[in-house]
């Protein structure tokens, strides 16, 4: 652990917290001092991540949840409400890829699970913390997007236009808390990293030729720490 920790005293919650970017981004922020909450639906997972973030020096608490049940946000804000009575940073990383195809061939069964983990879930997430964000001083919300929200890719609907919404939703709200206390919001886009969701979309890539998520939980965690004013927009690039 280093030994200038800028994030200490701060408590975050990490969703999708059990492995790829959402694994790297809790262990940046335990590493900057954070107390990490990690959510994700994968028990086992998610205790191999608190295990590294504790081996490390850092701090943990595992938090199960399917973010499709809305009565387990709620319930989890009140837990966090009863322990910290606040919450600092809020990194939104949790997604679901629908298998690509075109528009007219969308499954629906993936498509309403798109929109319910990438969209639902984002705005029921913001609902139930919104309160415990305004009692930190100089919250900090990040939500991970992709370029096909904003860039249509043929085959990519199902995925693209759930993260249209999710961007516009974030937005939406930093505009809503702008005079409202220190709530900024962020939308990074992580490019082109190595995950599963990146092999499902892309099964014959090498997976050595794009990044780690550490690139990208690292960048997260100093973007938290340096301050950036709201709606900040960024694409994560790997660095040379």
């Amino acid at each position: 652990m280093p030994q200038t920790k800028p994030l200490e005293g701060r408590v975050a919650l990490v969703t999708g917290a059990s492995r790829g970017i959402g694994a790297a981004t809790a262990l940046a922020l335990a590493e900057d001092g954070a107390h990490v909450v990690l959510t994700g639906r994968d028990v086992r997972a998610l205790e191999g991540v608190e295990d590294a973030i504790h081996d490390a020096g850092g701090n943990a608490t595992i938090a199960p949840l399917d973010l499709g049940e809305q009565d387990g946000i709620a319930r989890l804000a009140a837990a966090l409400a009863a322990r910290w009575d606040k919450l600092d940073i809020l990194v939104i990383a949790a997604a679901y890829l629908p298998t690509l195809t075109p528009v007219t061939q969308i499954e629906p069964k993936q498509f309403a699970q798109a929109v319910t983990t990438n969209l639902l879930a984002t705005q029921a997430l913001i609902a139930a913390f919104d309160p415990l964000l305004k009692r930190s001083e100089g919250a900090r919300v990040i939500g991970l997007t992709s370029s096909v929200g904003a860039e249509p890719r043929a085959f990519w609907a199902g995925y693209g236009s759930t993260k249209a919404a999710f961007e516009s939703l974030l937005d939406s709200y930093a505009e809503e808390v702008r005079k409202l206390g220190d709530i900024r919001v962020a939308i990074l886009d992580p490019g082109a990293t190595r995950t599963a969701m990146r092999a499902k979309a892309y099964p014959g890539e090498d997976p050595a030729t794009v990044k780690e998520p550490a690139v990208v939980g690292r960048r997260i965690a100093d973007l938290v720490a340096e301050g950036f004013e709201t709606r900040h927009r960024e694409r994560v690039v790997n660095p040379a």
